[in-house]
């Protein structure tokens, strides 16, 4: 049975990579072997990424807390022990038994990261989660960040909600090196990591974002999701302050000639949250494989 669905097919198909993604997706599975759950267990961030029930805005959303916060519970199943703040965009879609949800684990100290989705479970607290979709991505375009430290008293701000990108907001994405895109299509949703060096997100307009499509496994799964469904949530981070810029609304490819993609973000909503995440990181050093956004 594939992994893939029409829209992935489709892009694979167009650009001549349907074999090398056979090859790649036989790494994708639905159980969590013991280095996946040692793994998940060491982490203090998770990311999650679904679509809301009640409006169907998909939104990408930062989960923190002491390492084995999360951790698997069985050979298909996850624990989160905290789950989203009652004002999160994904609070609803969380605590819905059945929703589909994506997550990623990033480890910025070893530039390891793990995938996996599933549906939500009941689960009297936290977020628990039935995994149909396990797998590891290369470090390609991921920072490496050495060490991080908890800051004591850190507590979320206020949200800012908007719905396009103020002056403050526009400069932040410029300058991130890392975010995150949540996804969605009939059969589930995923969460996905983008990387690059400072200024390899565009800032088109306060209503537009664009940024290339760095070549990769050749599954097409996150491109493939949004050639079935545009929906599509962005996530991020202040690796140093904590802040979260989420945001909400639809992305399209656009493939050049030669092969080279583009993806178009419109936004539809904003929510920013000053001090988030009560993570601080060391600076980072970016990974050999970015390109130089300016070329």
């Amino acid at each position: 049975m594939t992994v893939y669905h029409a829209g992935s097919r489709a892009l694979q198909d167009r650009l001549g990579v349907r074999e090398a993604a056979d090859h790649v997706g036989r790494s994708i599975g639905p159980g969590i072997k013991p280095v996946a759950a040692a793994f998940l267990e060491l982490q203090p961030l998770l990311i999650a990424g679904a679509a809301d029930p009640a409006t169907g805005a998909v939104w990408a959303s930062p989960l923190t807390g002491a390492p084995g916060f999360v951790r698997a519970t069985g050979p298909h199943s996850v624990s989160v022990a905290d789950g989203p703040a009652p004002a999160d965009p994904l609070a609803t879609a969380l605590t819905t038994p059945g929703t589909a949800v994506g997550t990623i684990a990033l480890d910025p100290r070893t530039r390891r990261r793990m995938r996996l989705g599933g549906r939500v479970t009941a689960s009297e607290r936290g977020l628990a989660i039935e995994a149909d979709k396990v797998f590891s991505n290369c470090p390609k375009y991921l920072q490496k960040r050495e060490t991080y430290e908890v800051v004591p008293g850190r507590t979320p701000g206020a949200d800012r909600h908007g719905s396009a990108l103020t002056g403050a907001q526009r400069a932040f994405v410029a300058a991130a090196d890392t975010f995150f895109l949540a996804t969605v299509h009939e059969g589930g949703a995923d969460v996905s990591h983008r990387g690059g060096n400072p200024g390899f997100v565009e800032v088109v307009s306060p209503h537009e974002l664009a940024w290339p499509d760095y070549p990769g496994n050749s599954m097409f799964l996150t491109l493939g999701n949004l050639a079935a469904d545009p929906r599509a949530g962005l996530l991020l981070l202040d690796w140093t302050d904590g802040t979260a810029l989420r945001l909400t609304g639809e992305a399209r490819t656009e493939i050049a000639e030669d092969g080279g993609r583009t993806v178009r973000f419109t936004v539809e909503e904003v929510i920013e949250t000053p001090a988030a995440v009560p993570l601080r990181w060391s600076a980072p050093r970016y990974s050999p494989a970015n390109p130089d956004p300016a070329r």
